[in-house]
């Protein structure tokens, strides 16, 4: 029997990630951390001759968390874009992971159309050597630009 071996393991910090807003792209540098999901939406199906309840798929829904450094004007004029202006901006994130140390290559996840739910918009804590700050968004599709390979079992 195989196992997957040590090297093969994604290291968290060996990846890049960018944003397209408008047409520019900017990459991510002082990103920590992206966490997107995607959940499926079912409903509950009841049916003659079966006493359990059963699920039927209708749908999907996007979601996710950016966490940054507290380092960039960025998000903030984006949502006060929307707040003066009432112009919503949606923009894709492109995220690769991809170890030098690991056999299976790399992966390209493209979020589309994502789209802030919440910004810190000013924040100090005078008990934190880092400020950083969580983002809630959703998104309305997906792209897998490169997916990785197989490991090689040991």
């Amino acid at each position: 029997m195989g196992f997957l071996k040590a090297g093969d393991t994604i290291s968290g910090q060996e990846a890049r990630a960018y944003v397209t807003i408008d047409g520019r792209n900017e990459e991510l540098f002082y990103a920590k951390k992206i966490e997107s999901k995607v959940e499926k939406q079912k409903t509950e199906v009841k049916a003659l001759g079966k006493r359990g309840t059963q699920n039927k798929a209708t749908g999907w829904k996007g979601t996710g968390t950016l966490t940054v450094y507290y380092a960039t004007s960025l998000f903030r004029e984006i949502m006060l874009k929307y707040m003066k202006d009432g112009i919503d901006t949606y923009f894709d994130m492109a995220v690769t992971n991809e170890d030098p140390t690991s056999s299976i290559g790399r992966q390209t996840i493209v979020l589309k159309d994502c789209n802030l739910d919440e910004v810190s918009m000013a924040m100090f804590d005078i008990d934190s050597e880092v400020l950083e700050e969580d983002m809630a968004f959703t998104f309305e599709d997906v792209d897998l630009l490169d997916k990785f390979n197989k490991p090689v079992l040991g």
